[in-house]
């Protein structure tokens, strides 16, 4: 099983297009230590020949641009992809728009779970993916599935969902009521679980978590490698930034730091490898001089990179 990073970074990427905070700035400039990132986005391949997505980003585009693997094979036919499937994760605009990029009448086969596939159903925009050509299936929560391409053929990837506390997506929260609670734990959020055929070395993909709960730390037990959401380091970052109103938990996602953050309660769980993904421009982390970087590190994680890559 091969497992790509292609986007690392949260909404809007790293620098956003209208950021101006330190951080944004350092990247533009090419300050050594600070590395651009696109939205979060991840491929996985059991045969090294077809590849399964999980999330389409906005910079989907970019992201099959900069790796060959996702492009069409030298001797393919005029019109191909190496793209089987699209998994999302949930229905944020990180991780649905791409699919509006991927619109050129190309099988391929997108797996969601009921809200999602609702939501895509709901915004006829998306109608531009031929559901005769794009099938839409249902990623049945807490069962594992082996996920096939739009002809039917098992791509060798096999993917266990699982309902993650999170958030429902920004666009459809009913922004008229002020005392309306838009947290979600029932599916509009999941985390996934992607091993090949034998079930053996095992990738958790998790870019949005709103808590860790005895559950979630009993399913990441044993797992060769963690991709979790390390959006903030802190919960109250967009607001002490400058930036923003909203603590990351109304956003849906956990800080990194702190007595009730990842690292914290994580710290005993048996995982392989640890690596935050789905970082936000804010995130001091994406500084590899910061302090924030070196207890990240201090702490056995990893900060991801796109164009990371794993072996199991």
């Amino acid at each position: 099983m091969r497992v790509k990073i292609i986007g690392s970074a949260a909404g809007g990427g790293f620098p956003q297009w209208n950021c101006n905070y330190r951080l944004s700035r350092a990247a533009r400039t090419c300050m050594p230590g600070v590395q651009s990132r696109t939205q979060s986005s991840v491929a996985a391949s059991a045969d090294g020949t077809g590849w399964v997505l999980f999330n389409a980003s906005p910079d989907i585009r970019q992201q099959i641009a900069q790796t060959p693997d996702l492009q069409p094979a030298a001797d393919a036919p005029r019109r191909s992809t190496s793209i089987r499937a699209v998994v999302l994760t949930n229905a944020d605009v990180d991780h649905v728009a791409g699919l509006l990029s991927l619109r050129e009448r190309q099988p391929f086969a997108i797996y969601a779970t009921a809200q999602v596939l609702a939501t895509l159903k709901t915004n006829s925009i998306f109608n531009v993916l031929d559901p005769a050509i794009v099938p839409r299936r249902l990623l049945a929560p807490t069962q594992e599935m082996a996920i096939c391409g739009a002809d039917g053929h098992p791509t060798g990837v096999v993917v266990g969902s699982f309902p993650v506390p999170g958030k429902v997506a920004l666009y459809l929260e009913q922004r008229g009521d002020p005392d309306a609670d838009f947290s979600s734990g029932t599916g509009d959020t999941i985390g996934v679980r992607i091993s090949g055929a034998d079930g053996l070395g095992a990738v958790f993909y998790v870019p949005g978590c709103a808590r860790i709960d005895a559950a979630l730390r009993e399913r990441l037990a044993g797992a060769a490698c963690l991709l979790f959401d390390g959006t903030f380091y802190t919960d109250d970052e967009m607001i002490t930034a400058g930036v923003g109103q909203k603590t990351g938990a109304r956003m849906g996602h956990i800080a990194m730091s702190g007595e009730a953050g990842s690292i914290a309660a994580l710290a005993d769980v048996k995982i392989g490898r640890r690596i935050f993904i789905h970082v936000n421009n804010t995130n001091p982390v994406l500084d590899e001089s910061s302090a924030e970087h070196a207890a990240v590190k201090a702490a056995d994680w990893e900060v991801a990179a796109d164009g990371m890559e794993m072996e199991f």
